[in-house]
């Protein structure tokens, strides 16, 4: 059986982040499937595909569990407020 795995170079929230600590600007997502993003590096995060990108994150965690992924990514520089 083979397991499908997604490489990504970006992180899309579709708003459904929630932030863990509001002092470090730790969020977390999950996704179904397993994803794998680059850890530590500054990947762009968009609300969708079609949408501008609204800041800058490092993924400082990944987690694959029962065919998904939990990503907690800290959120380095937001490029508007909604």
């Amino acid at each position: 059986m083979s397991m499908p795995l997604s490489l990504e170079n970006h992180i899309l929230t579709y708003g459904k982040e929630v932030r863990r600590n509001e002092l470090e600007n730790l969020f977390e997502i999950h996704f179904e499937g397993y994803r794998l993003f680059p850890m530590n590096q500054t990947i762009e995060i968009k609300r969708d595909r079609d949408a501008m990108q609204i800041g800058q994150g490092k993924v400082v965690e990944l987690m694959w569990k029962n065919g998904k992924t939990i990503c907690k990514y800290k959120l380095h520089s937001l490029f508007n407020v909604n």
